[in-house]
């Protein structure tokens, strides 16, 4: 994996963070892998979490080329065990945590008739579960050092439904409302949470530029094309620093002007 070829060269801008310890889940690929090799680019020491070992070994070496210290932890981050593992090994090696970015999701979508209660469970046990246990494993670490800072990669589902968005929708709302509660329970500690709701990031996963589909799709964004990781992984940093310092409880949608929109463009009411 060439990482600096498929995500680009990123410079540092928060001198601060260098050598802060910062937890992301989900951080083997797409989006997950740009927020890492962002903030290694600011000098944090990662611990990257992710269900996908193959993907996990590979990152972590690839970061790892690049100068980043880095903890991989393999587990399933919706079972509390795990998120216990997780902390206790961050602890072990690194003595504490600075940032947690909640990025593992569970990313599949059905129409409301069509989603059975096990599928519910499964999105809320890795969208709404999972960041509430790793937040309050990281919390109870922040408040013992007196600061700290939560990151929770939400959706711009979160805010206004996808067609047959359900019952992933559900949950990322939920996690606007956890991001909400938590920056005011949290704030007494110095400890501050925000999220980010991406909109159309491209991945690996998504089809190449060239595809029709991926045409149609950016031209309904206002800014005709789809975000790239490292947008994602930069307002991570910033949220992470201390220009960030009078921020908490927001959803910060870096989406192209998606959420600004009442129609698609060339459309009329």
């Amino acid at each position: 994996m060439d990482i600096k070829e498929q995500y680009g060269e990123l410079s540092a801008h928060y001198p601060e963070l260098t050598d802060r310890v910062a937890v992301v889940t989900g951080g083997a690929k797409g989006i997950g892998l740009g927020i890492g090799l962002r903030l290694a680019r600011e000098g944090m020491r990662l611990v990257i979490g992710d269900i996908d070992g193959e993907s996990l070994a590979s990152t972590a070496a690839a970061l790892g080329d690049l100068g980043a210290t880095v903890l991989a932890f393999h587990g399933d981050l919706s079972q509390s065990e795990a998120i216990e593992a997780l902390f206790e090994q961050t602890g072990e090696q690194f003595g504490g945590v600075d940032l947690l970015v909640n990025n593992a999701a569970n990313l599949d979508r059905f129409r409301f008739l069509d989603t059975h209660e096990e599928t519910l469970e499964r999105q809320l046990a890795t969208n709404v579960r999972g960041p509430y246990l790793c937040s309050l494993q990281a919390a109870k670490m922040m408040k013992a050092q007196g600061s700290g800072n939560i990151v929770h990669i939400s959706s711009v589902g979160g805010l206004r439904a996808h067609w047959r968005g359900f019952p992933y929708d559900v949950t990322k709302g939920a996690l606007d409302a956890m991001t909400r509660a938590m920056a005011i329970d949290l704030a007494e500690y110095n400890v501050r949470v925000n999220a980010i709701g991406p909109g159309a990031i491209r991945t690996r996963r998504s089809l190449p530029d060239d595809n029709p589909v991926t045409q149609e799709m950016a031209g309904r964004i206002p800014l005709r094309r789809f975000g790239l990781v490292s947008e994602i992984g930069s307002v991570v940093a910033f949220l992470a620093s201390s220009e960030a310092s009078y921020m908490t409880g927001q959803v910060l949608y870096v989406d192209g002007g998606i959420t600004a929109q009442l129609s698609p463009p060339g459309q009329k009411l």
